[in-house]
């Protein structure tokens, strides 16, 4: 049991609670919610540490925030020295320091530190091979995908990183399964294959619904919005994008907003980096 201010609940459901408001773009009322929870066992306070670590990445992921480090070097404190969670969540906040430095998509190489590069890539083999179950060498895969993707620019390489975070999500994590469809689909659209990019960008979107991901659903609609456009329903896009930077920026998520009114202006953020510099993240 925990200790909150004013009552026992059990350590599990709270972190659930937070882990929902997050995925439903409330993150600053999920960090105060943690923020708010004493814990007296040290395994309950790690978690704890954890779980808001991982808020603030989601946090400066959609919101644009800076969050993460300071969430982070609470959790080092909290955390034995060993902790596979902690890892990664270090990686994913290293991999969007390289791949948005000043708040904006930078896909390839170019401008990056090589070093840094080939580190972050390191480390996501070592995760995926030290990773203690199928769903989080899942995302290990995951990652290895889009760093091969959006840090190296090899295209190439990235969607047998994707397929396999797709089988490990059918373990039992939605989420996951979400998050390689997104971006398998992207593979397609490039290659033409729209019919295909629908299928994986619709059933995307609606395990995003299923999870209350509101931010993660309207990133999808995006790409929605995208195919409606390349088959020239360019009303329905016009009034997709509409909608989905009215809720972007009702919640906060910036880097959204920026994608769908740049929508609406004729841009393309699937369009190839030389074109656009900005494809779907």
């Amino acid at each position: 049991m925990t200790n909150t201010t004013s009552t026992f609940v059990e350590l599990d459901q709270l972190l659930a609670c937070a882990r929902d408001l997050s995925l439903a773009g409330r993150w600053d009322r999920a960090l105060r919610l943690l923020d708010a929870t004493t814990c007296d066992a040290p395994e309950d306070r790690a978690r704890l540490a954890l779980a808001a670590a991982e808020v603030a990445l989601e946090s400066d992921w959609f919101g644009g925030t800076r969050l993460t480090s300071a969430r982070v070097e609470q959790a080092e404190k909290e955390s034995p020295a060993d902790d596979w969670d902690l890892d990664f969540v270090r990686l994913r906040h290293d991999y969007l320091r390289l791949f948005r430095p000043d708040g904006t998509s930078r896909h390839g190489a170019e401008g990056k530190d090589p070093a840094a590069l080939l580190a972050i890539r390191r480390r996501g083999h070592d995760l995926r091979e030290a990773a203690p179950d199928e769903v989080r060498r899942g995302w290990a895969s995951m990652y290895l995908g889009l760093i091969a993707d959006n840090l190296f620019g090899e295209r190439d390489a990235a969607p047998a990183h994707y397929e396999a975070a797709l089988r490990a999500g059918g373990s039992g994590d939605d989420l996951l399964v979400r998050e390689a469809l997104r971006h398998l689909g992207d593979h397609d659209h490039d290659a033409g294959d729209h019919e295909r990019a629908l299928e994986r960008w619709e059933r995307a979107t609606a395990l995003g619904a299923r999870a209350g991901m509101i931010p993660g659903v309207l990133t999808q609609q995006m790409l929605l919005a995208v195919l409606a456009r390349d088959t020239g329903d360019e009303g329905g896009a016009t009034a997709l994008a509409k909608e989905i930077a009215r809720w972007a920026e009702a919640i906060g998520a910036g880097h959204l907003h920026a994608q769908a009114t740049g929508f609406l202006a004729g841009a393309d953020p699937t369009a190839p980096p030389q074109e656009s510099g900005s494809r779907p993240s």
